[in-house]
């Protein structure tokens, strides 16, 4: 599962979404769903823009989060 920082990045700065918006130039629609963690996937011209508004790397903005260990059969 890929977990997104947005909103933690976003509450830091205490930045709302129409900030970003227009800090960034991005659709309405992606900051959303980025700051929801509903995006299905990103643009790669989004995470640049992302990680040069907030000056931070890709693994600030995005974590890896191994799935939980399904239970194994006896």
């Amino acid at each position: 599962m890929i977990r997104c920082h947005l909103s933690r990045l976003m509450g830091e700065r205490k930045m709302r979404i129409s900030d970003v918006i227009r800090e960034t130039g991005l659709k309405r629609n992606t900051v959303t769903l980025m700051y929801n963690e509903t995006a299905q996937k990103l643009d790669m011209e989004a995470l640049e823009k992302l990680c040069e508004l907030f000056d931070c790397e890709l693994h600030d903005l995005l974590e890896r989060v191994p799935a939980t260990a399904a239970v194994q059969p006896h």
